[in-house]
């Protein structure tokens, strides 16, 4: 017979992983100001069962340097224009960035079954006053879209909407190593 213990991990267990998957969230929630920052998006199902064949992220203002990992079977591009706020990066201005990565499957034989999971991997880094960054993310299928582009109001609990952002807090605290981008 299984201890209350046991029961209630499992119950957390079941309970935060149904939380995860029920809509595009990144891996590592929480990351250190002004810090290179590996950015993993989980897609754990399709549109109302329809395979996804594209994952599009729009980078949130002051996450710079975003660079997006290639994936094999899909086209990954990138919309740059110019930033709202030109940061420095090893002695150099940047006026213009990384705005939004696209993936896109080559063929729409090998789109992401609805039954099943992926991730889709950028990286880039933190601004370096704390606070919270949202990841919109428009995921396309063979049929139908998700939206999961909704940002709290303040004081509201991002679980409480329908179609929620990818969330990442920004920490004020050192890096590990202490060398940023």
């Amino acid at each position: 017979m299984k201890s209350a213990i046991q029961i209630v991990a499992a119950c957390a267990v079941f309970m935060g992983s149904t939380a995860v998957f029920g809509h595009v969230t990144l891996q590592d929630q929480a990351a250190a100001a002004g810090a290179s920052y590996r950015g993993v998006l989980r897609v754990g199902h399709g549109c109302e069962g329809a395979a996804t064949t594209s994952i599009q992220v729009t980078v949130p203002e002051g996450f710079n340097g975003a660079q997006p990992m290639v994936k094999l079977g899909w086209t990954v591009s990138t919309k740059v224009g110019k930033l709202a706020t030109p940061y420095e990066a090893h002695g150099k201005k940047y006026t213009e960035g990384v705005l939004e990565i696209t993936w896109t499957v080559n063929n729409v034989a090998d789109a992401l079954p609805d039954a099943h999971y992926d991730e889709f991997v950028f990286r880039g880094t933190t601004p370096k006053k704390p606070g919270t960054q949202w990841f919109k993310v428009v995921q396309r299928c063979t049929k139908g879209a998700n939206e999961w582009v909704e940002i709290p109001a303040a004081g509201q609990d991002a679980h409480s909407l329908k179609s929620p952002a990818a969330r990442l807090d920004v920490l004020d605290v050192q890096a590990a190593g202490g060398h940023a981008h």
